[in-house]
């Protein structure tokens, strides 16, 4: 989309609105991919539109950023808002999100590379099927996603990596975090970084995910989890 010029009147605001309602429901979508069935995904287009209505207001096109770039971030965070304004998430989930990211850091920190599903479980003093179990819950139990970490999802897109980050954009982490982020990204296991490359850059949902690499729609779920889990491990530092 090309980069559009400062909009300011009322008229203008309206059809950057009209022309972007379609981005709102496809973000909506594809959040409500990791999300339990008791959140409506109407309540997450009315927030995304909100955010969407800010974007238009507060744009800034001069600055040479697409507006889409922009309108996204505060669509995305928008939705997430309403989504923790009304946290449904059981306290045992984030104790339990907690708890694995702390066991993964320690076992990393003292094996010195990547641990295995199995050796989690060991050290948690669980089955490894109560492990999967818990990855599956704090999947469905929050979003844990890029957004949690303080960036935004284009960090995971390669062909962003390299690109200046745009100064207009409140909430941007520091070019510091950014490039540790990027980092503990390509230092994941193969098969964690492609399911977050597939579902934040190419925005596959999980059944489509799960198609790709020949495995359950459960399992991408596990895998997404346990890659943002050892990310939050390898990033404790800065959070």
């Amino acid at each position: 989309m090309n980069k559009l010029a400062a909009y300011g009147s009322a008229d203008q605001m309206q059809q950057l609105v009209e022309l972007h309602a379609g981005l709102v429901k496809r973000i909506a979508h594809h959040m409500m991919a990791r999300l339990p069935a008791s959140v409506v995904v109407d309540d997450l287009i009315q927030a995304g539109m909100i955010g969407l209505l800010e974007a238009a207001k507060n744009f800034d096109g001069s600055k040479g950023a697409a507006f889409e770039t922009f309108a996204g971030i505060r669509i995305r965070g928008a939705m997430i808002d309403e989504i923790r304004r009304g946290d449904w998430t059981p306290r045992s989930v984030h104790r339990n999100s907690r708890m694995i990211a702390d066991a993964i850091n320690e076992l990393e920190g003292q094996l010195g590379r990547d641990v295995k599903d199995t050796e989690v479980a060991e050290k948690l003093d669980i089955s490894l099927d109560e492990y999967h179990h818990m990855l599956r819950d704090v999947s469905s139990g929050k979003i844990l996603g890029i957004d949690d970490l303080g960036v935004t999802e284009d960090v995971i897109s390669p062909e962003n990596q390299d690109k200046e980050q745009d100064e207009p954009f409140e909430g941007f982490a520091s070019d510091a975090f950014q490039q540790a982020l990027v980092q503990a990204i390509s230092s994941l296991p193969e098969r964690e970084a492609l399911v977050l490359s597939l579902y934040y850059d190419d925005e596959l949902n999980l059944r489509e995910i799960g198609e790709v690499l020949n495995v359950s729609e459960s399992r991408v779920s596990q895998i997404h989890s346990q890659a943002m889990l050892r990310l939050k491990a390898r990033m404790k530092a800065w959070t």
